[in-house]
């Protein structure tokens, strides 16, 4: 199965850890991580906040994944300049993995797959990872200083 795995990936966290390890884990086909522009990444927020530039954020997912991967996968980084992109459009992707949070959105993926002709792809649906507090961890609260990375709490 060849897998793929989309986001902002910034700044990186245990959550973000999750999904590559989910990713990986079945993945055997290779494994595709698609990190959104910079452009992409502004227009995606709920809320704005600071987000490393691509090469940053590509850097640090890089490394990531690579201590992740204990299966030896075949990886592939891609930039993301659409919301769907890749999903949609990608014949060789079979599962997204995806967050309790963004799990609806495999329908409207497979509705568009549909349209072009192409197989729907299944979903891996990857848990949140929580912070010390027992809420989830998240980029906005690292860059809001309520938590590090790991979910430690900071204030």
């Amino acid at each position: 199965m060849r897998v793929a795995v989309a986001g902002t990936f910034g700044p990186l966290h245990d959550g973000h850890r999750t999904l590559f390890e989910h990713a990986l884990r079945f993945g055997e086909d290779g494994v595709v991580v698609a990190l959104t522009s910079d452009d992409l990444a502004v227009e995606t927020r709920h809320e704005p906040r600071e987000i490393p530039v691509f090469d940053e954020r590509v850097a640090a997912v890089t490394d990531a994944v690579a201590e992740l991967d204990t299966w030896g996968r075949e990886v592939e980084f891609r930039e993301l300049t659409s919301e769907y992109d890749i999903a949609e459009d990608d014949p060789s992707i079979d599962a997204l993995v995806v967050s309790p949070e963004t799990a609806p959105e495999l329908e409207a993926i497979n509705d568009r797959r549909r349209r072009r002709d192409l197989e729907p792809i299944s979903g891996i649906v990857a848990p949140y990872v929580l912070a010390a507090d027992g809420e989830r961890i998240s980029s906005t609260r690292i860059v809001k200083g309520e938590i590090d990375e790991h979910g430690a709490v900071l204030e």
